[in-house]
Order: C-alpha cells, then sequence, then structure tokens
C-alpha cells in the first residue's frame, strides 16, 4: 500500500489555526488514523489474505487447512492419496486421457458431470495429471443434484440420492453385454483367436449393489439374479455403511444388528441363514468365507478348462494387467517375471471368456460379501457350471 503525503503544503497550518478550538482534536485523531493505515501490513496479516499453499494432491484451499470441515478425514482417504498408481499412472505422458480422467482427476470428474459448464456425461479434453479427487469433485451444486447413474451396461438406475455421486465412478466400465457382443455368433468352446479378456475394472460396488438391475456381472441366459442389496433402513447408503470423507468401513451400523461385530476384521464373519453355498459343511462362517471359496473353487475350474478345452494352461496375477497370463510351467501360479504382456493368454474361447470376467468381477471388489452376496454367489455358481456342470453338483444356489 502507498503511504499518503501528509506533509503539509503552504498555508495549510494558517487555515488550521483559524479553525475553532473545539475542532483541532478530531482532526489530530483524524490525522492519526491516517498515519496508522499508511504503515506496512504485518507479515502475518499479508500471509492470512493469500489462498494457502497447494494441498498434498493437487487440493487448493482458500483458508487454512486447520479450518477446511474434515479436511483431515478426507487427506487419510484413498481419494487423497496423490503417490497412488491411480493418480500417477500417466505422469509420463503429461495428461490423463479422456477415457480415464473422469474418475482419475477432479477436473476430469467436474468436466465429466458438466459441472464446469461443458456437455455432461462425457469428457471432452485430456485433464492435467497431478490432482486427485478433491472437496470440489463431489461437493458442488451439479454433483448435489445428481440422482441416477447409467451403468457400462447402459441401464440407469434412478432415485440414487446421494450415492450417485460414488456409482458415478464406482460402477465398472464393463459389463456381461459387452461380452455378450464380443462372443457373439462364436462356437463356444473353439478358440477364438481375436478375443482379449474384458475387465470389469476396479472396485465396482455400485455394480455389485445393484446387482441385476446394472448387470456389471456376465449373467447366463434363462438364470434368475438378484436385484439392488438394500438393508433395511438406514443402513442403505453408501454413507450409513462408509465413512463420508475417509470412505472406510463403519462398524457400529453393523454392531446394532450382528453380534460378534467388535471392528472392520470382524465384519467378515457376518452372515444371514445356514446355507451352505461352497459344500464344506460350514454353515457357521461368515458369507465372506462362503464366496471366497466358490471364488477358490472357479479359478481351479477355469485352469482346468483352459488345459483340457483350449489347450493351453492359464494362472491368474491379481496385481499385473491384463491379469490372466500364461501358466508355462504348470504350477498354477503366475510369478512377476509370467505376468508380462507377452505372456498375456490368448487362447480365450468364448466359455472361457464369461467365466474369467466374473471371477474378475468378483475379485476386484473386496466388500462384495456385505455389498450384494446374492448376487456374486449366483455368478459364480453358474459360471462354475457353465464349465462343467459337475462343478456344482450338491451346490445349492441364492
Amino acid at each position: 500500500m502507498t503511504k499518503p503525503d501528509l506533509t503539509p503544503r503552504p498555508g495549510v497550518l494558517l487555515r488550521l489555526c483559524a479553525l475553532p478550538l473545539r475542532v483541532l482534536p478530531l482532526l489530530v485523531l483524524a490525522l492519526l488514523v491516517l498515519a496508522l493505515l499508511a504503515q506496512p501490513m504485518p507479515a502475518a496479516a499479508q500471509q492470512q489474505q493469500q489462498p494457502a499453499a497447494q494441498q498434498p494432491g493437487g487440493e487448493p484451499q482458500m483458508m487454512p487447512v486447520a479450518r477446511v470441515p474434515f479436511y483431515h478425514d478426507w487427506a487419510q482417504s484413498p481419494h487423497a492419496k496423490a503417490d497412488a498408481p491411480a493418480f500417477n499412472n500417466w505422469n509420463e505422458q503429461g495428461e490423463i486421457p479422456e477415457a480415464c480422467a473422469r474418475c482419475h482427476s477432479t477436473p476430469g470428474f467436474l468436466d465429466y458431470i458438466g459441472a464446469d459448464g461443458s456437455t455432461p456425461w462425457v469428457v471432452d479434453k485430456k485433464a492435467p495429471t497431478g490432482s486427485v479427487i478433491g472437496c470440489s469433485a463431489c461437493h458442488n451444486e451439479t454433483a448435489r443434484m445428481m440422482t441416477s447413474v447409467t451403468f457400462p451396461s447402459t441401464l440407469r438406475v434412478e432415485n440414487l440420492g446421494s450415492d450417485a455421486r460414488c456409482m458415478t465412478c464406482h460402477q465398472g466400465r464393463s459389463s456381461g453385454s459387452m461380452v455378450d457382443a464380443a462372443v457373439a455368433g462364436q462356437d463356444e468352446d473353439a478358440v477364438v483367436p481375436e478375443l482379449e479378456f474384458i475387465n470389469i475394472h476396479y472396485r465396482a460396488a455400485g455394480a455389485t449393489l445393484m446387482g441385476t438391475l446394472a448387470r456389471g456381472g456376465y449373467e447366463y441366459p434363462g438364470r434368475a439374479y438378484a436385484s439392488a442389496r438394500n438393508h433395511p433402513a438406514p443402513f442403505n447408503s453408501c454413507i450409513t455403511c462408509h465413512e463420508l470423507h475417509t470412505v472406510a468401513p463403519k462398524t457400529e451400523p453393523c454392531a446394532a444388528c450382528h453380534e460378534g461385530v467388535t471392528g472392520r476384521e470382524s465384519l467378515a464373519s457376518i452372515r444371514k441363514g445356514k446355507v451352505d453355498y461352497d459344500g464344506n459343511g460350514d454353515v457357521t462362517e461368515g458369507i465372506a468365507a462362503e464366496i471366497a471359496a466358490l471364488h477358490d473353487r472357479l479359478l481351479a475350474a477355469i485352469r482346468a478348462y483352459a488345459a483340457e478345452v483350449a489347450g493351453a494352461p492359464i494362472g491368474y496375477h491379481a496385481h499385473a494387467h491384463p491379469y490372466f497370463f500364461n501358466d508355462g510351467d504348470g504350477d498354477g501360479a503366475i510369478s512377476d517375471t509370467e505376468a508380462q504382456g507377452p505372456n498375456k493368454y490368448a487362447s480365450w474361447t468364448p466359455r472361457l471368456l464369461k467365466a474369467a470376467y466374473n471371477y474378475q468381477f468378483v475379485a476386484k471388489d473386496p466388500g462384495a460379501y456385505a455389498h450384494n452376496a446374492p448376487y456374486v454367489i449366483q455368478l459364480m455358481h453358474d459360471s462354475l457350471a457353465d464349465l462343467s456342470e459337475g462343478n456344482v453338483a450338491g451346490l445349492p444356489r441364492p
């Protein structure tokens, strides 16, 4: 701020002397105020007027972090993990492509929902690297008005309320209808060189929750599948079961009805009913254990079918794209050395592709047992049966 020039001009003092005495104290006070205003602003005050520095993960704040509501909760969440592969996969390219920007950057998400003034439900430009899913992605008027989601199957689910903000990304990128389109007209058991693995993507909890309303899994013709999995109110939304900003699972809502829930690890012990879906005779284990056993059984059936019918042993690696690789040594496991692009599995038959798609659908939703256990058990049961009816002998289907 420029200091005002308070030096008296010629003749000013004479005019001041002519003023009544009662006015002079007020004039002196006014001059003192002007002098104070002319002083340089303290450094601390200047800092308060400036926007805070970029916070971890590229989320800008216009106030000190300590005053941002729930900032520290958000900062502990996967949405804020700036060093995660989900936010760094495109660093070398310098930009995030349109197909990925929607869920891997705040600018891309705002672009997709139209909060930046662009056409909604499409990303029309690449997003810069260096951001995460920040506060402004979900806390804007456009996001607050969202109540429905269109899934990759093109099915639209209405009346989702605030869950629409979560499911806009947590819906996967593929669907059973995409698998059908890829294998249309092909012999079920013939190796089709053009086929490639179709990946649901990661943490498609919304697709699991909605069941056959979203058709995220591969649903076999002629079979009925579970619809949306709704717990009794009020435990029937994303934020009643997950912390709002850390997104960690809550335990208190579950403990209200399910005995034995003492922490997050014990959530897997919950089950409803006494049906033995995996055939091991144990009806006291949590439904998560039933699902895990069926999942293991499905992988074993996939490996047996690949070796016997497709003529090429197959293996699975949970953390290397495209996940299914040639099992050259036949040991049933895929090492990091084997999990390389040139060794990706390429002997797909339509029947094998359907089963592998459902295996991955369950694998990439670690909370599937809570999100919609009946749906994922049905998918795995039918995949096993399609590979060989003997795989499900004696196993009940929900």
